[in-house]
């Protein structure tokens, strides 16, 4: 079991954006010196009340020169907004830097309000996304390629520098829409869920598909499969729940309302189940979400539900969002992330 923390350097309430990126290097550094497997970086744009990570290949950059061991994940890259040559040398370039610990995740965003803002069409995502995955697939791989696409043409290009990683950092994608999970089976690669919008149980139908496509696509092994879950830890069941009540509840209120400004966007409107999210999301409650879709509580209670989800799902990791809405203190935050590389990850080790 890979153990990760998603982290999107959250905006602190009241307070200035250098205490915020103060508080979360300290909590890479603690990460790195416990013995977490992974940190993830988020991409999040144009949202000050909510993140500062909006530019997660230079805090990769920056995480990479201040660590030695901790893997360094991007969670997920936005593909359909970037230039695909110039993030292939970025990416590469961050390969280098951090002596191969990369992990290129990356994926389409479910808010079309970032689309807009950049002047790319949401409707395109799809077509978009797969675009610059082939080519920054090709750039890494090939001495030099030729690329003739819908958005995108190239003649004997050649990028440097070339990932330190052959034949490049390992690839995870983003499975939201239920059509996504066959078609990166059939690619051979592995997904991430996002499990905050619904129970674990929910998954297992999509994750069975994927799995069903990698396996008929002819590649080893059974497709590996990583859950971005809310999570936190503290001494008790009780105490953690308590800790995290005002942050979830926070979180849940802005994904609803997130959810029903991207209704009203071109391109979104009944598509990927968002309308169905949102009735769930509205009518949520604190002790539902407790029970059904996220990991709060004790080491040992969340070690319990861990391995349940390795059974029931096959699990391979998780992403552990240890600050779900941005609102939980810096030492709350550190002490579950402790108790979670010092409790819980041997468990699993």
């Amino acid at each position: 079991m890979e153990f990760g923390m998603f982290h999107q350097f959250p905006a602190l309430p009241g307070r200035a954006e250098k205490e915020a990126f103060e508080e979360a290097f300290a909590q890479v550094d603690a990460a790195e010196r416990w013995g977490l497997d992974t940190m993830w970086l988020a991409e999040l744009h144009f949202d000050p009340q909510r993140s500062l990570l909006s530019a997660p290949l230079s805090i990769a950059s920056a995480i990479a020169a201040r660590t030695e061991r901790i893997k360094i994940g991007i969670a997920v890259q936005v593909l359909p907004l970037c230039h695909p040559l110039r993030l292939a040398e970025e990416a590469a370039t961050v390969d280098h830097i951090s002596a191969g610990r990369l992990i290129f995740g990356v994926g389409r965003s479910g808010l079309p309000r970032t689309y807009e803002d950049y002047g790319v069409s949401y409707a395109e995502s799809r077509d978009r996304f797969i675009e610059v995955l082939d080519i920054v697939e090709l750039a890494w791989s090939q001495p030099s390629f030729s690329y003739e696409g819908k958005y995108y043409s190239f003649k004997n290009i050649s990028i440097a520098p070339k990932p330190l990683q052959k034949p490049y950092p390992p690839i995870r994608i983003a499975a939201a829409s239920p059509d996504t999970y066959p078609a990166v089976g059939e690619r051979g690669l592995p997904i991430f869920i996002n499990a905050r919008h619904g129970s674990f149980s929910d998954f297992a139908p999509e994750i069975r598909q994927y799995r069903e496509a990698y396996a008929a696509a002819g590649h080893e092994g059974r497709g590996r499969v990583y859950l971005r879950v809310p999570t936190y830890l503290a001494a008790t069941d009780n105490q953690a729940g308590s800790e995290a009540r005002e942050s979830l509840t926070h979180f849940y209120r802005e994904q609803a309302e997130r959810l029903r400004d991207s209704l009203t966007r071109a391109g979104t409107r009944a598509i990927e189940g968002r309308a169905e999210r949102l009735k769930r999301l509205e009518s949520l409650t604190y002790e539902e979400a407790l029970t059904g879709q996220v990991l709060v509580g004790s080491p040992a209670t969340v070690s319990e539900r861990l391995r349940s989800l390795q059974d029931e799902l096959g699990i391979d990791g998780i992403l552990a969002e240890l600050n779900c809405g941005g609102l939980i203190p810096h030492q709350q935050v550190m002490t579950a992330l402790r108790l979670l590389c010092e409790e819980v990850m041997p468990r699993f080790h």
